[in-house]
């Protein structure tokens, strides 16, 4: 089915990338559900959800697709979802999933006609990369501020956090 032969592989060496995917990939198990949980989301519930959506996504690649990839939720948009939408709006998780909900229903809709094709051309390949880096930025920004190395300031938007407090160690 998976065609290794013709692709010059071999089992055991499939078997060795996944696991390498796996393990470069396997922090999203915990940091996805520490992210939404700031959002209101129940830990145990976004833990399960992330680990089921994985999955679930993963096996339709390969089975369905043939592609050797794996497909997890995505940080930078549920980094915005929980401190942008969430969060700068103050509105239930509940109300912000309903509107994911109907953007999935959009973006099947627009997968599954040429539509998709020419939006996809439409976007400058610079405008590509700026979004791309600017989710990079944007998810650094973030951990910045929970580990305090960047703090909220008055004037400006952020300062660096304080560095002269000693960790027990």
């Amino acid at each position: 089915m998976f065609k290794l032969k013709e692709r010059d592989t071999t089992v055991k060496t499939e078997v060795l990338a996944g696991l390498t995917v796996f393990l470069t990939v396997a922090y999203i198990i915990i940091v996805n559900p520490m992210i939404l949980k700031d959002a209101g989301v129940p830990f145990d519930q976004s833990f399960t959800a992330t680990i089921a959506a994985t999955v679930i996504g993963t096996m339709f690649m390969a089975f369905f697709a043939n592609y050797p990839i794996i497909i997890a939720p995505a940080m930078g948009l549920n980094a915005y979802f929980t401190y942008s939408v969430i969060g700068g709006h103050d509105i239930p998780y509940t109300i912000g999933f309903s509107a994911v909900f109907v953007s999935g229903i959009v973006f099947l809709f627009v997968s599954l006609t040429p539509l998709r094709t020419k939006l996809i051309h439409a976007i400058p390949e610079n405008l590509k990369h700026a979004i791309a880096a600017g989710i990079g930025l944007f998810i650094a920004f973030i951990g910045m501020r929970l580990s305090g190395i960047i703090t909220d300031h008055e004037t400006n938007l952020v300062t660096l956090g304080d560095f002269t407090e000693r960790g027990s160690l």
